[in-house]
Parts: C-alpha cells; sequence; structure tokens
C-alpha cells in the first residue's frame, strides 16, 4: 500500500468530515469539535466556502438524500461535560459563505445521528450519549437513540416548532458508536454502547415500529460490520470499551454468536483513545480504517491475508491522533481518505495506491 498525503487545511479540533453533493460536485464537510468554523471542500481539496464560523460542537453531518447540498449537524456537543444544550440542526446553501442554520430538534448529548431511507420515506435516528450528569465525568444516567420520520420539507422547523422525536430505546450506558449500513436491502444503523452493539432498523411501513436487535454484549466504543474474508458472513469490528484502547474482529460461529477472532497486537498502551473508524472497500479489498488519538496516535487499514490465513495492518498515518476518517473514489477511479487529524488540527487528504 502507497500512502500519498496532501494537507488541505489546519482547523483547530478538526472533527466531523461528510461527503456533501452539491453543484453536481462531490464535496466534503470538516467541522470542529469546538467552537471553530465548517469549511467546505471539493473532492481534491481545495477549501470552497466557510459555512459557519460558530458555534461548532459538531459531532456529526449527513446529508439530507435528494437535496442539492442541504445537510445535518449536531451543534453545541463540546464534550460530554458540556453537551447539555445540544441540538441538531439543518443546514441549507443560500450562496458562497452564506448558509442558512435552523435548529431542526434539540436532544440535550446528542451524538451521533443518521439519516435511513426505507420505503420510500427518510427516518432520523439521534443518539444522546448519556441523560444527564450532576459533575464531571458523570456516567451514572444512560444514553438513548430517538427516531422521527424526517419530512421532505423541513423549512417550518426551527426553536419555536420543533421536529418531534420519539423514544426508540433507552438504557444505553455511553452511547457513542454509530454506523450507517445496509441490513436487509434498506438502510439501517449500527449502534455501539455499554450494553453492546445493536441493529436499528426504520420503521417497514409509516407509522410502523422501529426494531431493535442485538448482535453483541460486548462493550462498544464503536462497531464495524464487514465480511473480510469473502465468506458471506460480516465480521464485526469492535473498539472495547467507550474511548477504549481495544481493537477485536469477532467472527461468527457455527451457532450464529460472534466469537473472537483476532486482536491488534500492540500494546495498548500505544492504542490509547481509539476513535477513527470506517468500514470499506479499499484497493478492491475489505478493510476497516482505525485511528486512535493518544499513544501513538497512528492510523491503520486492517484487511484479511487469504495466503496467510490471517488479519494484516498496514500504517495510513503516524502520529496525528485521527478522530474521523471518510474514504471516497474520486473521479480518476482512485481511493482516497480525508482524515481528521485533530490531535494535530490538521485536515488530510490521503491518495492510497498499490
Amino acid at each position: 500500500m502507497n500512502v500519498e498525503k496532501k494537507i488541505i487545511s489546519n482547523l483547530t479540533k478538526c472533527y466531523s468530515i461528510a461527503e456533501l453533493q452539491y453543484k453536481g460536485e462531490r464535496c466534503f464537510l470538516v467541522a470542529a469539535e469546538k467552537s471553530d468554523p465548517c469549511y467546505l471542500f471539493s473532492e481534491t481539496g481545495e477549501k470552497l466556502e466557510t459555512v459557519w464560523s460558530a458555534p461548532g460542537g459538531v459531532m456529526t453531518m449527513a446529508q439530507i438524500p435528494g437535496t442539492d447540498g442541504q445537510f445535518l449537524a449536531t451543534h453545541e456537543f463540546f464534550s460530554p461535560n458540556d453537551s447539555v444544550q445540544a441540538k441538531i440542526v439543518a443546514v441549507s446553501p443560500k450562496s458562497k459563505d452564506n448558509w442558512e442554520v435552523k435548529t431542526l430538534c434539540r436532544v440535550p448529548f446528542v451524538h451521533r445521528f443518521g439519516i435511513l431511507e426505507r420505503g420510500g420515506t427518510n427516518y432520523l435516528l439521534a443518539c444522546a450519549l448519556k441523560s444527564g450528569h450532576e459533575y464531571k465525568n458523570d456516567w451514572r444516567f444512560p444514553g438513548a437513540c430517538f427516531g422521527a420520520a424526517l419530512p421532505r420539507d423541513i423549512s417550518s422547523f426551527c426553536d419555536e416548532n420543533p421536529l418531534s422525536l420519539e423514544l426508540v430505546k433507552d438504557n444505553m450506558l455511553r452511547n457513542h458508536g454509530f454506523a450507517k449500513i445496509k441490513h436487509g436491502g434498506h438502510d439501517a444503523a449500527l449502534v455501539a454502547c455499554e450494553e453492546g452493539t445493536f441493529i436499528f432498523d426504520p420503521p417497514a411501513v409509516l407509522g410502523a415500529k422501529w426494531e431493535v436487535s442485538q448482535i453483541s454484549a460486548v462493550p462498544s466504543s464503536d462497531s464495524v460490520l464487514i465480511d473480510f474474508d469473502g465468506d458471506g458472513n460480516l465480521e464485526l469490528g469492535c473498539i472495547s470499551p467507550f474511548h477504549g484502547n481495544s481493537i477485536v474482529i469477532y467472527h461468527l460461529d457455527e451457532y450464529g454468536n460472534y466469537v473472537p477472532q483476532w486482536k491488534y497486537n500492540r500494546p495498548e498502551s500505544e492504542t490509547e483513545m481509539v476513535h477513527a473508524t470506517w468500514a470499506c472497500e479499499l484497493l478492491g479489498k475489505p478493510t476497516w480504517i482505525v485511528g486512535w488519538r493518544k499513544g501513538t496516535k497512528d492510523t491503520i487499514a486492517i484487511t484479511w491475508d487469504a495466503d496467510s490465513g490471517d488479519y494484516k495492518t498496514e500504517y495510513i498515518d503516524k502520529n496525528t491522533g485521527c478522530a474521523n476518517v471518510v474514504h471516497f473514489v474520486n473521479k480518476k477511479g482512485e481511493d482516497m481518505l480525508i482524515g481528521a487529524n485533530r490531535e494535530i488540527d490538521e485536515v488530510a487528504l490521503y491518495k492510497i495506491t498499490n
């Protein structure tokens, strides 16, 4: 694996990344965890616009399907100890460097969310990291997941008229991990917390109930599902525990249970606060990209090596403290990554070749 790196911006505490289809082009949003800007980039890394300068506190962003540049974002989640005012906002382009930001819904401690399509309806699933605290690092109050059908026209929602959400599941301690997946032919969410890993299926028809199924009871900060070895069964990759230092892959046994298959063998003192995670096909192979924010602060790619019958790892970058990463294939057909290297305030574009 050959990695070519290009630094495209220096953004203090850069954190959240999202792809955005805008004006017929693939673009990317990168926003900050603290009170800092959100920038729009081209797929080649050119900074196109400043979407906002504040307030920041952005954990997640996602384009509303079928729109030209309209997206949702979390605002004012500055840390697990400073997020009671957190909300989801709707952001709409008006002109260059002029984007309208309106409150869609207020969800205290909302950390991750996704827009899931099923049966022609878009659904919002919002995940609150916790439900309260009385002092710093107080984790006695479990988080929850909330859902709602997302109308095609959301222009009427604002602070005075927020989107109404229903409780889908509660009692989810350290409700941190979220990945959008395909499940049963439709969009679903893979949600990870202290109680394990769950699949959330949106209602089969408008007005029906969400379906929630647990696939693992292992505490997880983030989880992915990917068929590494091509046997038709999805492996489960888990970062454990919350903001943890353990990277483990589980394989389905003959009884349909996930059992440990592989663990990254670096000393856990070197892999503190594993955080960046992205499952994709990279250079034609199922790949799990993982990065950590403390210790050696590296970013690696994990793949299955059929010749050795084991997993292998390769470095994407070192000593950068990546918080989040996104993979895409550019117009030239090249594998690209965007990394929010939070610990060095660096937004990086990587070209990956054989």
